[in-house]
């Protein structure tokens, strides 16, 4: 998980041109009315630079930006456009507020489907309060729902046209080796998009994130830097494999005799003692950190739910595997892509995921939600 977001961003396939038909009048229009204000806002990065009133901070950071953006396209083979070459100050917290709905005896997020984009287990807003909202309405249906922050979205190139995606104030304040990551992490999304299958694009999109911002780290980054991102993303990994393991208890007591036998009231004190045992664990891995960001995940876990693990699990399920097929491309990301696209453009998530174990040998043992919800593939 990246920082300050709790979850990395999810990709929000939510631009004017990704809303139409089964999107609903008010929901199309927010939408719309909402990525454009974030494009009128944005402007080239050497008008910022040329800009007296502008803090040194912030100049050094675009910069940084910009170094980054290069390295993206000539050592990544991500592409050379538009993206990432603007910057928007939206003068808010977030570019988007997420909500993801989950059963509560399961961690399968309900789906939303646009042309395009496909079926999706989220749906974006520009306005927390139309965030929340919808939040509430979500819960009339006896699901367990979940809001949160999104600093970046990718509009998967289709912005391009109109200047392409600019970097926001939302997390332009993020160490460098974080910084990197989220720039590699969108422009990856412009490679590759499989329509309804979240779970594929993210995890593909996190592993491009991961190796890259190492390469970045190990190749451009000064010591400083480099310290900074160890301490902060050694905190990430620790938390992470915490929540991988509740998905996995939490999966065991939804899978279990008693969910089988309809027997909910002994499956909800299942799901409490795996509950509670994640807090206490939390409490205790928390104790060894220290830094600024000790306090970073506490209101992860406060308001931790199914919804919140399920959509967790769409970064995390797969990237091994892309990981691993990353090295067994020979570490060579024109090689990557070529076989990531094989895989994409297989016809169902069960086909995908089957073509990732063979070629891994990586078991692929969680479900992603678009598999229970109905196949959508591209």
């Amino acid at each position: 998980m990246r920082p300050l977001r709790v979850l990395p961003a999810l990709t929000l396939a939510g631009s004017l041109f990704l809303l139409t038909g089964c999107a609903d009048l008010g929901y199309y229009w927010q939408s719309a009315s909402g990525h454009i204000g974030i494009m009128r806002a944005a402007k080239p990065v050497p008008e910022w630079l040329a800009d007296p009133s502008v803090s040194a901070a912030l100049k050094a950071k675009l910069e940084l930006t910009q170094r980054i953006r290069s390295f993206a396209s000539a050592e990544l083979g991500l592409p050379d456009n538009a993206s990432y070459k603007s910057y928007a100050d939206l003068h808010r917290p977030a570019a988007v507020w997420n909500v993801v709905a989950a059963p509560p005896y399961s961690l399968t997020l309900k789906s939303w489907c646009f042309p395009v984009a496909g079926c999706v287990g989220y749906r974006g807003y520009y306005s927390e309060e139309a965030a929340k909202a919808e939040a509430e309405e979500q819960k009339k249906q006896d699901l367990e729902v979940s809001v949160y922050p999104v600093p970046a979205y990718s509009t998967l190139g289709w912005m391009n046209w109109a200047g392409g995606d600019p970097l926001l104030s939302t997390f332009i304040g993020y160490p460098e080796g974080e910084l990197a990551r989220i720039v590699f992490h969108e422009l990856a999304h412009q490679v590759l998009y499989v329509a309804g299958d979240t779970v594929f694009n993210e995890s593909y999109a996190t592993a491009v994130e991961r190796i890259g911002g190492a390469m970045w780290l190990q190749r451009e980054a000064g010591d400083a830097a480099r310290r900074e991102y160890a301490q902060f993303d050694s905190q990430r990994q620790d938390f992470r494999a915490l929540a991988l393991n509740t998905r996995r208890a939490l999966t065991q007591v939804y899978e279990s005799p008693e969910a089988r036998a309809k027997d909910w009231a002994k499956v909800e004190v299942m799901k409490q003692a795996a509950m509670a045992d994640f807090r206490e664990r939390y409490a205790k891995l928390k104790a060894g950190w220290s830094g600024p960001r000790q306090n970073a995940y506490d209101a992860w876990v406060a308001r931790a739910n199914n919804a919140a693990f399920g959509a967790q699990g769409a970064y995390d399920d797969l990237v091994p595997s892309f990981e691993k097929l990353f090295e067994r491309e020979g570490r060579d990301w024109p090689r990557f892509y070529t076989e990531v696209r094989r895989i994409a453009a297989l016809p169902t998530t069960q086909e995908r995921r089957t073509a990732l174990q063979a070629a891994t040998g990586i078991l692929q043992t969680h479900s992603s939600p678009e598999q229970k919800n109905g196949d959508h593939g591209a």
